[in-house]
């Protein structure tokens, strides 16, 4: 339905004294649900306006990052909506295959079982029935937010029609050689037992320990170093630079590695650097990246000696013991045997960790599944280079091209039971069969499918376009296909969009989305990373359930800068109450004033220049909403609403217009008719980012269904110079006497007797409104002026006798001239100090330079404060 359609049942319109969220927020959401306002039709002549959810895990729920996420899309999708576009929020929920196995496997150590006990079938049914019955719990705390997303096409990344996509993609890339197995050293958790991508791996500065040790005997002696002794074992080499002549005699030959009772040859390769440590490196294939490409150039052997979980396989006095337990059994048997030369503890080292459990990785020569990603992230980089695709902010482009363009081979295998099995079948005689989704899988003895699963990001790497019907030609398919917009955090640009990026491209043979836009991470109001470990994390709901929806929201969206962290404590949410309910109370006093947007406006000779100026004010917001909008400058559209709505419609309109509306008549309906019009279009532009306190004010005001249909504010043109600088006028001389009253100590309501010299102004005609709000009274026969303001081309004159304790005021404001003069003269010495310029910083002069400007404005302040003081 849209706003032209809309039913207007308009009489006499309440609102409650104040505005309980509570009462509003749930049933005003499940309204909009059911009236299907979210909903999207692929047969709509609508344009279309397409936005992914970045699919939140099915094993988490709603934080603060959520939060601030969902609240842009939300914003951007309600605009467009408002705007005439046929709009689709896709909702769904990723299967995360570790976190969500680890939860699970936890869930059965509780019963004493481990996934073994109960094997692979009965453990991936187990997954399923805790996600009927525990996972997704984020979806209800969506609705909470305000979401408007289009709940009857929720997926899953496991649904039935996007696990067909995954097998699709797979398929066709395996066929294409795109997709092919093969051994190399990956990241390997020993606790969650499977691979991990390079993107998954957290580093952080361990206290280590570095070793120095010899191999080999007498003249065929070298000294290595390393920070993980226990893989000594499975050494196969020591190389050095073939230009390094210290150690010209042993390139070639065999020398003994300790404890093992092997030798190993020394072999010149370019990669060791003669200048780190003693040019000589030791080498094990199978435990180290660099390793490995050294022991493929030289032919060298992998030798194995750590298993899945970290402990020792190799036969000996080791073996069985854990590979820290290793560590300082090996150095230890070295020191006996007089090996080591060199001890450092701590030693500290950037160390990888498993993102998911924080376990130290393992470096380990694997068999694995890869995608080729040299011509998919070629296409990807160049999709942003050639302006297909849009990055803001702009300045992360050059971070996007980093990656693309370095993208090493993307290991997919994870060696887990939960998540798309990889479709490929083994034979007995060594053959494989990739499978498709319309393919029977080859049977007979000794096929088996192969026991790994793709990675998570695989099968949401597919979602722009899995989630609309792929690989069938579908309506919504040719309708939502490619995004208009990608929002998501700029932490997800390697895990994510790299991946969306490439997968469109190829299955699509289009960009999967127009626009990047990327927002940062949200932190703690002091900037600190939000977490557990912390104890500074916040419970998004805790706050709605305090202060409102449309205050976290608004607070969220204020703070968000493109590409920058947002800082947030629960002071600021509690200043958008503030405004919410700035909000609620100036439109029950438009409302009791009689507001209305019937009718047309009265054209402009016909408004006072009030009218005039705040029309003007309004157009001019409109169009900066829209440039704000449509450069994804979330915070500065934020503030700029704020500071409309709050400065000037509330507090310098409303007020402006008070003795219009007190005196009636003609010129009251006037302003009613303009105060409906400010405030229709000021609760139309809030909508996206506080939909509910607007929604529950436009209805009351308007009468009409919904805000959520109803049409976006488009500027009229309207602008009028001569009533914006009159008005300024108006707002320079009430600014100035509301500071003279507070400068001279007296109350905000109390009153004083004025005369406003106001002939040959604009500020004639708003004297009335001016006295009003300063709270000046007609001057009496007994008016005696004790103090003369001359500001805006008029004068205005105060008696403030009675008013204020003469006496204590100007001893009040002697000891402040005192304090500001003895300022200026230290800031002064300092400042000719030939001595002290020569040597303090610069910042520390320019600090002092400031002190010396404020002590002379409040000198001149003060003085000009003590002589309107009324004389003795």
């Amino acid at each position: 339905m849209t706003e032209n359609t809309q039913q207007s049942n308009h009489s006499a319109p309440e609102l409650p004294t104040q505005y309980t969220p509570a009462d509003v927020e749930g049933p005003l959401y499940e309204r909009w649900v059911e009236r299907g306002y979210f909903t999207a039709d692929a047969k709509s002549e609508k344009p279309p306006y397409t936005i992914v959810i970045p699919p939140p895990n099915v094993t988490g729920s709603l934080h603060l990052g959520h939060a601030f996420e969902h609240t842009l899309i939300d914003a951007l999708t309600r605009r467009k909506r408002m705007q005439g576009y046929e709009t689709l929020w896709q909702p769904g929920m990723d299967h995360a295959g570790i976190a969500t196995q680890n939860v699970v496997e936890r869930e059965l150590a509780k019963e004493g079982k481990s996934r073994h006990d109960l094997g692979r079938e009965a453990f991936v049914e187990r997954v399923w029935q805790w996600k009927a019955e525990s996972g997704g719990q984020i979806a209800g705390q969506m609705r909470r937010l305000g979401t408007g997303v289009a709940w009857d096409r929720d997926r899953f990344t496991m649904d039935e029609g996007l696990s067909r996509a995954v097998q699709t993609v797979f398929k066709k890339m395996f066929d294409e050689g795109l997709i092919y197995r093969a051994e190399r050293i990956i990241n390997w958790c020993p606790r969650c037992l499977t691979a991990i991508s390079d993107i998954e791996v957290d580093y952080q500065d361990d206290d280590g320990e570095l070793v120095s040790m010899k191999y080999g005997e007498g003249e065929d002696t070298i000294v290595v170093a390393t920070t993980r002794a226990e893989t000594m074992l499975g050494d196969t080499a020591v190389a050095v630079h073939p230009d390094d002549e210290r150690y010209a005699h042993l390139i070639g030959k065999q020398i003994a590695l300790p404890l093992t009772g092997r030798t190993i040859p020394v072999v010149a390769d370019t990669h060791v650097d003669p200048e780190f440590g003693t040019g000589a490196v030791k080498v094990t294939p199978a435990h180290d990246p660099n390793d490995f490409a050294i022991g493929q150039r030289h032919n060298l052997e992998s030798i194995e000696v750590l298993d899945q979980r970290g402990i020792i396989t190799a036969h000996g006095p080791f073996e069985g013991l854990d590979r820290f337990e290793a560590r300082s059994a090996i150095v230890a048997a070295l020191r006996a045997e007089g090996r080591i030369v060199a001890e450092k503890r701590p030693y500290v080292h950037s160390v990888g960790h498993c993102s998911r459990c924080k376990t130290t990785l393992e470096p380990r020569l694997s068999l694995q599944w890869w995608v080729k990603v040299d011509t998919l992230a070629k296409a990807a980089g160049d999709a942003v280079r050639d302006g297909r695709v849009d990055i803001h902010p702009a300045d992360l482009s050059q971070r996007y091209f980093d990656w693309v363009d370095n993208l090493n081979d993307w290991c997919i295998s994870r060696q887990l039971w939960w998540g798309h099995r990889i479709p490929v079948w083994h034979g007995p005689n060594g053959e494989t069969v990739c499978v498709g989704p319309d393919e029977q899988p080859p049977s007979g003895e000794g096929w088996e499918q192969d026991t790994d699963v793709l990675d998570t990001w695989f099968s949401s790497g597919l979602w722009p376009f899995s989630t609309l019907g792929w690989p069938e030609k579908t309506a919504d398919l040719a309708k939502f296909y490619p995004n208009s917009v990608l929002v998501t955090g700029y932490d997800l640009m390697f895990f994510w969009v790299a991946r969306m990026m490439m997968f469109g491209l190829y299955a699509m043979d289009e960009v999967p989305f127009r626009t990047i836009a990327f927002h940062g991470m949200v932190r703690d109001e002091h900037g600190k990373k939000m977490s557990k470990s912390f104890g500074n994390t916040v419970n998004p709901l805790d706050w709605m359930d305090k202060y409102g929806s449309d205050a976290l929201r608004f607070t969220l969206a204020r703070g968000a800068n493109p590409g920058t962290d947002v800082p947030i404590g629960e002071d600021w949410v509690q200043a958008s109450r503030n405004f919410a309910n700035k909000i609620w109370n100036a439109t029950r006093f438009a409302l009791m004033n009689g507001a209305t947007i019937e009718g047309d406006l009265p054209p402009a000779e016909q408004l006072s220049a009030t009218d005039r100026w705040i029309l003007s004010r309004l157009n001019t917001v409109v169009a900066e909403a829209d440039a704000y909008y449509d450069d994804y400058q979330f915070a500065k559209l934020a503030d700029s609403l704020y500071h409309f709505a709050w400065d000037e419609v509330f507090d310098w309109y409303v007020e402006l217009s008070k003795t219009t509306f007190m005196a009636g008549g003609e010129g009251a309906k006037v302003s009613a008719r303009v105060l409906g019009e400010v405030l229709d279009t000021t609760l139309r532009l809030l909508h996206p980012i506080v939909p509910f306190v607007t929604e529950t004010l436009w209805t009351t005001l308007t009468g009409r269904e919904s805000l959520v249909v109803a049409d976006w504010p488009a500027d009229s043109g309207f602008r009028d110079a001569a009533a914006e600088q009159e008005i300024a006028l108006v707002q320079q001389v009430v600014t100035e006497v509301r500071r003279f009253r507070s400068d001279q100590g007296l109350q905000p309501g109390q009153k004083v007797p004025a005369q406003l010299e106001l002939a040959g102004t604009p500020l004639v005609a708003h004297e009335a409104a001016m006295r009003s709000l300063l709270r000046l009274q007609p001057a009496g026969e007994e008016f005696s002026a004790t103090a003369s303001l001359p500001v805006a081309g008029a004068t205005v004159a105060l008696d403030l006798s009675g008013a204020i304790d003469v006496e204590a005021e100007r001893k009040r404001l002697t000891k402040d001239l005192a304090a500001a003069e003895k300022e200026k003269a230290q800031a002064l010495g300092k400042l000719g100090n030939e001595a002290f310029l020569a040597k303090a910083p610069e910042k520390v002069v320019d600090k002092i330079r400031g002190r010396l400007e404020t002590a002379e404005a409040d000198l001149v302040r003060i003085t000009a404060q003590l002589a309107a003081l009324p004389q003795a």
